[in-house]
Order: C-alpha cells, then sequence, then structure tokens
C-alpha cells in the first residue's frame, strides 16, 4: 500500500513540475501561440519513455484536442542526441522479474497513447531529430508529420531483447512499400537521416539545425489548417539539399528483400536466405540467428496478421502479445545479455526456430478477457 501511495505522490508532483515547465521535469507540457508543444525531457537517458511521461502525456494530447485555441502539437525531444530512443525497458524489466503491476500499466499506457497519436484531431508533428527507436517511433510515426533530419536514426530492434516490434509495428511496418517492413521487424536494421524518409518513416526531411526556425514558423501560424502545416514544412524539405543526390541505401537490396522476405514461416524465411546464398542473404542469416526465436515468430504474424487490421485492433494484438512476453524467459535474457551485462549473448529459450510451436505461439495471440486493451 505504501509503495502505491508513494508512487501516487511521485506522480503528482511530476505532474505539478511539469504544468510549471520546470527544466528538471521529464517531460515540458507547454502552449505557444496555438501550438501545444511536448518537450521529451530525459536527455541522459536519451529521451526513453517511462510510465510517468506516458501519464502526462496523454491527458494533455486529449485536452488540446479539445482546445479551439490549438491548432497544432508538435512534439520533440532535449538534448540533441535523440529524440526518443524507447520506453525505459529497465523498469518494466525490474517490475515483470516480481510480477509488479508496471509490467501491465506501462504498455496498456504506451499503446493508449499511440492511439492517441494515432487519431489525434489536430495536426500532430513530430520532430525525429537523433535517435528514434521503439517508443519513440511509437509518439511519432501514427501522427500526420514527420520530420527527419541528417542526425536521424531509427530502428525497431526489438527481437534482439526477447520482445517484438510493438508501439503499433504492426499497423506501420507491413504498410511501407514491398516487405521492407517485414526487413526492418525482424532483422532491426537501422536507417540514418534521409533514408528514413525514402523509407515513408518520415514526411520531410529538414536540416537539423533549421528545426528552431521550423518551429518558430510553425507557432507564428496563424489558426493553421493542416494543408497550411503541410505547405510550411514541404518549404523547408524542398529547401534542404543534404544528401539530397544520395541513393536510398537499400536500393541494390530490394528485389531480394521483397523475394525472401516475402515467405510464410521464419524457416522458409532462414530456407531461402540459404538457398540465395549472396553476401548479403548470408549477413541477414546471421542477423537473424542472433535473435530470439520466439520473438521472430511473434513479430513475423503479427505483421501479417497487422497488415489488414485497424491501429486499434494491433494495440489490442500487441498488448496480449506484451504480455506473454512478460510472463515469458526471452525478455529477461535480452535485456540482460544486451542492456544490464552487456554481453551480447543471449541464451535463448527455445533457441531454435524448430522448438517454438504453432500452438505457443497461437496461445500469445489469445485474448486476455477483461485484461484485454481497452482504447
Amino acid at each position: 500500500r505504501l509503495r502505491a501511495l508513494n508512487r501516487l505522490q511521485v506522480i503528482l508532483q511530476h505532474l505539478k513540475m511539469s504544468k510549471q515547465t520546470d527544466s528538471t521535469a521529464e517531460v515540458l507540457l507547454e502552449k505557444k501561440g496555438g501550438a501545444g508543444i511536448i518537450t521529451l525531457n530525459r536527455p541522459k537517458a536519451l529521451n526513453a519513455l517511462n510510465l510517468s511521461m506516458i501519464q502526462q502525456i496523454y491527458p494533455q494530447i486529449k485536452a488540446w484536442e479539445q482546445d479551439p485555441e490549438t491548432f497544432l502539437i508538435i512534439i520533440k525531444g532535449s538534448g540533441g542526441k535523440a529524440f526518443c530512443a524507447g520506453g525505459d525497458i529497465r523498469a518494466i524489466t525490474e517490475a515483470g522479474k516480481v510480477g509488479d503491476k508496471l509490467s501491465q500499466d506501462f504498455f496498456r499506457g504506451e499503446y493508449r497513447l499511440n492511439n492517441a497519436v494515432g487519431t489525434c484531431k489536430k495536426p500532430y508533428v513530430a520532430l525525429i531529430d537523433g535517435i528514434t527507436m521503439g517508443g519513440g517511433v511509437g509518439v511519432s510515426v501514427h501522427g500526420h508529420f514527420r520530420v527527419a533530419t541528417e542526425k536521424t536514426l531509427f530502428a525497431m530492434p526489438e527481437t534482439a531483447i526477447g520482445l517484438f516490434p510493438d508501439v503499433g509495428g504492426g499497423y506501420f511496418l507491413p504498410r511501407l512499400s514491398g516487405k521492407i517492413g517485414y526487413y526492418l521487424a525482424l532483422t532491426g536494421c537501422r536507417l540514418k537521416g534521409r533514408d528514413v524518409l525514402k523509407v515513408g518513416i518520415a514526411t520531410h526531411f529538414v536540416e537539423s539545425e533549421k528545426l528552431p526556425a521550423l518551429e518558430k514558423d510553425l507557432i507564428a501560424l496563424k489558426s493553421p489548417s493542416k494543408e497550411k502545416i503541410a505547405d510550411l514544412l514541404n518549404s523547408y524539405h524542398r529547401k534542404c539539399t543534404i544528401d539530397q543526390d544520395k541513393e536510398f541505401v537499400l536500393d541494390e537490396h530490394m528485389e531480394k528483400i521483397n523475394s525472401l522476405f516475402s515467405a510464410n514461416s521464419m524457416e522458409e524465411i532462414v530456407k531461402k536466405l540459404k538457398q540465395d546464398g549472396s553476401p548479403f542473404a548470408m549477413k541477414q542469416l546471421e542477423t537473424l540467428n542472433k535473435m530470439s526465436p520466439t520473438s521472430l515468430k511473434l513479430t513475423l504474424r503479427q505483421l501479417r496478421e497487422g497488415a489488414s487490421m485497424s491501429l486499434q485492433e494491433v494495440l489490442r494484438m500487441e498488448y496480449r502479445l506484451s504480455q506473454a512476453c512478460m510472463k515469458g524467459h526471452d525478455f529477461y535474457e535480452g535485456v540482460r545479455a544486451v542492456l544490464i551485462d552487456k554481453d551480447q549473448s543471449p541464451k535463448w529459450k527455445p533457441a531454435a526456430l524448430e522448438e517454438v510451436s504453432d500452438e505457443f505461439v497461437d496461445n500469445c495471440f489469445k485474448p486476455l478477457g477483461n485484461d484485454d486493451l481497452k482504447l
């Protein structure tokens, strides 16, 4: 009881702090002109989202949506290195180990926030400057506008820690052209700068040092429509010449990606990669061999099913998967190997794709009754 009370006091304290836009608050929520501005403010943690940040941002988006004096919402990260490097995985790991409710509350809160971004009635502009992974993708990719810069580094690296590309990954990844979304999801491949625009994650590309000017111009717009905002973003986008003539990093591999990653099962993908035998295919094989076999199977099915679902249906499905992962072995082992001991050699259980049964995978997708995610 006492712990819950203390946590409540901490959350209330944070809420008070953020209203004063205290520079030590983990998230700053400000109103400038007609714009609501969200600044993720944990630069030392690369602006990773924790539950208290989620619980502050969600009601604020909802309030701004209803406010006739708010015309757009801007979200950005502080510190210059990251927009948001993901969710606060360590806290979730600690909680999950002892069966603390945080491992439910966090995912529930995060996915509700992803849905709020995806359904936001006001134009939503994410300035994805710097590292943008996992949870950072979730609070940006579902919005109307995503502005990447030469410093943007995008990835959904979850299969390496025994998780799956959540935060609505099952919605946006299979909707990218060809099978590139499947490739990004399974391998955790990182994309930089203009490539984030070329793949369809970003809508615009602007020089990093021009973002303060862009933000100022967005704030100065008088009762802007989505069209006016798009026009302004387009004008900045057109002026940006960085890497303009650079070929998309995966261009030469797209044909292979589309054919190799179109298989119906992980085993088949692996088989196709082996048969292909090219240096590119061998490299992908090596990468997939490091990933949690359970995560790979969950991810492939998540994307195949998500391709024809609404964002809400995807988030409900992903909540079920998140809880299955919290009850399993690989998530804790992956976090240990990658983030805590950093020995980079997780011992997955089961250790091979063939040992992850269809029945096990089916169970992870089963409804949770009263515990299902409500949106």
